[in-house]
């Protein structure tokens, strides 16, 4: 997502309670599944709709996490392509646009630190254009 990101608040219809893991989750993001949703459920953001990003997310790194450990058990990140000058092991393209889509999604789940300090905008009953506060 680029431009100016929307201000996260609580949505009218929060889980109050994280909800169950995927159970075709791979390992890798069912661990993150539990540790983030947990904390999305307490900030009372996550909703029943959000739950395919989540999913998503959590996919997301699952598969950084994968192509890591791939990637830590070979002697080097390359290899010798058809012409014998070295490419990058298949494993590094997968991990960059897990990271990228990881990222993206967690700045629109309220996981990142920017994405958690903008204000909350509640646009219920203030009919003083936000500044209700200070109008009698």
């Amino acid at each position: 997502m680029r431009g100016d990101k929307p201000n996260l608040k609580q949505d009218r219809a929060p889980l109050t309670t994280a909800p169950a893991c995927p159970a075709w989750l791979p390992k890798q993001a069912k661990g993150e599944w539990k540790r983030c949703a947990p904390i999305l459920a307490e900030r009372r953001i996550l909703t029943e709709g959000d739950l395919g990003s989540l999913e998503n997310y959590c996919l997301a790194i699952g598969q950084v996490r994968e192509c890591q450990t791939i990637l830590a058990g070979l002697e080097s990140p390359f290899f010798a392509g058809e012409n014998g000058a070295p490419r990058p092991h298949p494993a590094i393209r997968v991990m960059h646009t897990a990271m990228t889509h990881a990222r993206q999604l967690a700045a629109e789940l309220g996981l990142t630190p920017v994405s958690r300090s903008r204000p909350a905008i509640s646009d219920e009953g203030d009919d003083n254009g936000g500044f209700g506060d200070l109008v009698d």
